[in-house]
Parts: structure tokens; C-alpha cells; sequence
């Protein structure tokens, strides 16, 4: 697959799986609720965003189709700072081995399990760990490395761009 294709469909499939936007007005408009939208009845934005799923589209249950048109809707409403910081994300995904992977799944499934308060601690201390020079985030994070016995950081094989931080790296807030 190509890389762009790659990066819509994980840029769809983030805007799918992000519960967190509210349905506009608009999405109430449209083909009644049930009936589903051929390929071909698409606007030309909607198609190119959902390019990756077209071979399937007409196929795709209607309630399923008109939650994928609502997240592509609401992308379209999204203020450009927004959604540079989205792809931004996709493209670190794309940058993550399997195992990196795994691993902020995990650290995604440990913070969902944190209460309010622990969440709100752990989002300010990685608010103070980001307003930090970069020379103090280096030295605490190689003593975060050495006391939990994590080798110490590679750099990407050559050609590779390095992540830009946040996926898969260790947590920086107090322990709980």
C-alpha cells in the first residue's frame, strides 16, 4: 500500500476510533437513517478521505457508513492546528515498530485505568517534563532508564526519521 494511502487510513481510522468529537448539527441531515450511500453519491472530499475503504464501501452496513461520514465530517471542521497535530501522531504510528506499538497500546490501556485524579497528576507532570531544557529531559530520562533497566536509547537506523516523542515512551509522571 502506498504511503499516503497508509497515512488516510490511519488517519481515518484515528478520526473512527476518537469518540471524543461531538456530532454537529449537519450530521443529522442527509439519507435517512438505514438507508446507505453508494460510492459514487459521495462528495469528492468524502471520497478522497475515505479512498482506502472504497473497494469495501458499498458493501458496508449504512449505520456503519454514516458513523464513518460523521468522523469525516467532522475532521473537515477541525481548526488546521488540529489536525497537523493528528497526522503528526499517524505518522509517528507509522514510525513505530510492532513492538513499540504493543507497547503504547499497553501504556494506553494502563492510563485508561487510572482515576481522574491520577490521570490529571500524571497530565501535569508531563506538562513540567516537556517545559524542561532538553538537556534536564535527557538526564531524567536516562535515570529513568537506568533504575528500571531499560538499555539505553538507539538512535533510528539511518534513513529512518526519529519519532517526535510521546508514543511508546516510558511514563515521566510520579509513580502511583
Amino acid at each position: 500500500m502506498h504511503p499516503g494511502r497508509i497515512a488516510r487510513f490511519l488517519l481515518l481510522a484515528a478520526l473512527l476510533l476518537s469518540g471524543g468529537l461531538a456530532a454537529p448539527a449537519w450530521a443529522q441531515q442527509g439519507p435517512p437513517p438505514g438507508a446507505p450511500r453508494s460510492w459514487d453519491s459521495l462528495s469528492p472530499s468524502e471520497r478522497e478521505m475515505l479512498a482506502p475503504l472504497r473497494n469495501e464501501w458499498n458493501s458496508t452496513p449504512p449505520e456503519r457508513q454514516a458513523r464513518m461520514l460523521d468522523r469525516v465530517h467532522q475532521w473537515s471542521t477541525l481548526p488546521p492546528d488540529k489536525r497537523q497535530e493528528i497526522r503528526q501522531r499517524i505518522e509517528q504510528w507509522q514510525q513505530m515498530t510492532p513492538e513499540q506499538r504493543d507497547q503504547a497500546r499497553e501504556n494506553m490501556r494502563k492510563f485508561q485505568q487510572l482515576s481522574p485524579d491520577q490521570r490529571a497528576q500524571l497530565h501535569d507532570a508531563f506538562k513540567r517534563y516537556q517545559q524542561l531544557p532538553p538537556e534536564q529531559r535527557q538526564q531524567l530520562m536516562h535515570q529513568f532508564r537506568q533504575e528500571h533497566g531499560i538499555p539505553p536509547h538507539r538512535p533510528p537506523p539511518p534513513g529512518m526519521p526519529r519519532p517526535m516523542g510521546g508514543f511508546g515512551s516510558p511514563p515521566h509522571g510520579p509513580k502511583h
